[in-house]
This record gives structure tokens, sequence and C-alpha cells, in this order.
């Protein structure tokens, strides 16, 4: 049997991690300003995440939510406290696509209604509904395409109140710094102005923060830098640094249902554990105020120094476009090949870094110098 080959693959194997650092088989050592697809907050086989899992491990690995979990209780707990939503309820699950169609799912009972707006450029996932009001119909499948979605512009107030006053929207649904489609920011009078006309319209706001939440835009929740507050926010990647995890807040509105949302794996032993030991280290290490300063040092350096073939450079904290005019292939494959060091990428011509929390400033100053020999060369 051979693998199904849906990923378009580097052929490099890692075998090792330590903080912003991973190495290669052949004992290649690589700046990791890529974190897995934002995935790793907390850095590469942090000591006190093993030492948490590796006991949790040693004591139970897994029961199922027939009983009671404590593990859960305490990440609900924490999290409330260090996230500002300590009157929210938490749902949790396994990855981003399934806290997405939860939301929104929780959002069609509340309401009554089935439609949904989603940004153009959006990206929400690969299960159904989720791939629905993603922006990208070759990966829509016709059996996902059910007229749910619809797509409106970034920042385009006017439009979006238009759909709204219709009435029928059960929610909009907004990454408020958008990673897949290219490192685009909401403006604080678009959320706001959103909020606003959920309110008066009856319709739920959801805040994808599966990509720039946990700490990455340099606040605990990237919609905190617009001065908003959701109906449902929904996690993953960054919550449990690499063990497979996802969540939903949920307003205190919302009324809990025994059998309306269920799930085998979400929130067991070992993914509470992991996500306990990722708030402890944020919290420790002051992850969430190192990635504001040293994805501020990042961005204004990138930006005054008006290197060759970048066009723009955005973003807030460690979550960070830069848009070339060319097509990014090139310059990726240099840095990787070359010069050593992960990077994303988005569309056709975006470089985007979403490195662990704990890049130090020694560290983004070591990436603008292979990034300028890149451009240079």
């Amino acid at each position: 049997m051979e693998l199904f080959n849906v990923y378009p693959l580097f052929p490099i194997s890692i075998v090792k991690g330590k903080e912003c650092y991973v190495w290669d088989e052949e004992g290649t050592e690589y700046l990791d300003l890529y974190g897995g697809h934002a995935v790793i907050s907390i850095g590469h086989c942090h000591p006190h995440y093993i030492e948490m899992m590796t006991n949790q491990l040693q004591r139970l690995g897994f029961y199922s939510n027939s009983v009671v979990n404590k593990l859960q209780i305490e990440l609900a707990h924490r999290l409330g406290k260090a996230s500002g939503y300590d009157d929210y309820s938490l749902f949790l699950i396994n990855s981003g696509a399934e806290a997405n169609e939860n939301a929104m799912k929780l959002a069609s009972f509340h309401t009554g209604r089935k439609r949904v707006l989603s940004l153009e450029k959006a990206f929400h996932g690969r299960t159904s509904l989720a791939v629905e009001v993603t922006n990208n119909p070759k990966i829509i499948a016709p059996i996902n395409d059910n007229g749910h979605a619809t797509y409106l512009p970034l920042n385009d107030l006017p439009a979006w109140e238009a759909e709204l006053r219709k009435g029928d929207v059960a929610c909009c649904i907004i990454e408020c710094i958008q990673g897949v489609g290219g490192i685009r920011e909401v403006t604080a009078g678009f959320m706001q102005g959103i909020r606003r006309l959920c309110d008066e319209t009856g319709t739920i706001l959801v805040c994808d923060e599966i990509q720039c939440g946990y700490g990455r835009s340099g606040r605990f929740f990237a919609h905190q830098l617009y001065g908003i507050q959701p109906d449902l926010i929904t996690v993953a990647k960054g919550i449990g640094n690499g063990f497979p995890m996802g969540a939903v807040l949920i307003h205190p509105k919302f009324e809990a249902v025994f059998g309306r949302l269920g799930t085998t794996f979400g929130g067991n032993h070992l993914a509470c554990t992991a996500a306990l030991a990722v708030l402890d280290v944020m919290e420790q290490e002051h992850l969430v105020e190192n990635a504001a300063s040293v994805g501020k040092y990042l961005i204004d350096t990138l930006r005054e120094m008006k290197l060759p073939h970048v066009v723009e450079v955005r973003g807030e904290g460690l979550m960070i476009g830069i848009e070339l005019d060319q097509p990014y292939k090139e310059i990726r494959e240099r840095l990787l090949f070359e010069e050593h060091c992960f990077t994303g990428c988005s569309g056709t011509n975006v470089l985007r870094l979403l490195p662990p929390l704990c890049l130090s400033k020694q560290q983004a100053a070591d990436f603008i110098d292979k990034f300028k020999r890149c451009l240079n060369s």
C-alpha cells in the first residue's frame, strides 16, 4: 500500500525539533518560521510539555466522555482566565474544521436559519459545512455545494449589511487575519460594524481564531485587537502544540442540550494535558507579549528595509505575510535549501511566517539576513 498522494512534499524528512529549530535525518538544522502551519505555539519539544504528557500517559491516555474528566474542567477554567472569557463555556473537539462545524451548527440551532456569510478568500476547513464556507471551488465537492454560503469582500461593510438585513443569516464567520487568504486583516471599523449588525439582525458572530488566535497576533485572540466580542470563538492549532485538538468558546446565551453536540476523542486526557502544558508555558514565558514585540520588530524592520521584490509586509504579531512581485516558489525554495529556513505561503506570491511564539529577536534578525541574501542572489 502507498500513501494517497495529496500533498506536494519537499524531499526532507524532519526527525527532531527544539524550540524554533528542526533537524532532518541528515543532521541539517533549519530555522522554523512555519511552525508546522502555525501549530507549534510554545516551541518544539518543550521540556515541560514532554514531562506533563509523559506523566499523563503513564497514568491514563484515554477514556470516553461518558465520565467526568477533571482535566477538561481545569482547562475550561484556565483558558477562560487566560483569554478573558471566563463566563463562556467550552466544547472540546479534535480539529479546526470540527470547531467551525460545531460553531455553525450551534448558530443554526440558535437562530433556526441556514445561511452563512463568509469572506472572499476565506479558509475554514475541509469538512462538510466548513469547506462550503471556504472560498475555494477547487476543494468544494458537489456534495458540499448546498447554497448555504455567501462570500463577501473584506472590509466592505455595506455589502455585508445588505445581506444581513435580509434576516435569514444564521451566522457570519470571519478570520480577523486571513491566513490562507494571504494575511489580509479586517479593520476595526468593519468588525465593530459587523458586531452591531449581528446584534440588530439576531445573527451569530463566529470568529475563527484557529490560525490567528492563541497568542499569535500579539493578543490572546486576534479579534481583541479590534474591540469586539464574538458569540462563538473557534480554536485549534496552537492550543495543543502539535497534539490534535480543537475547541469552541460559547457565549452564555447558548443553551446546552444533551445530544446536539458530541465527540469520541475530543477533550481526551492527553489532549487536555497538552493544552494545560501550553497555557503553563505561555504564561510563564510571556509568549503572547513575545509574539507582539518580536513580531513588531520583524514587520517594522522588513518594511523599513524596502527589499527588492517585496511589495508589502503585513500582519500582526507572529502572523506575517510578505507579498512579492513574483511567484514565491523560487525564493521559498532558496530559503529552505540554501539558507535552511522553513516558511509558509499563500496564493501564488505571498510568503507566510508562522513561527513558534518563542521566536527570539536574534532569530528574527537571522531570518532577515537569510531573506535578504535570497532576494539579492
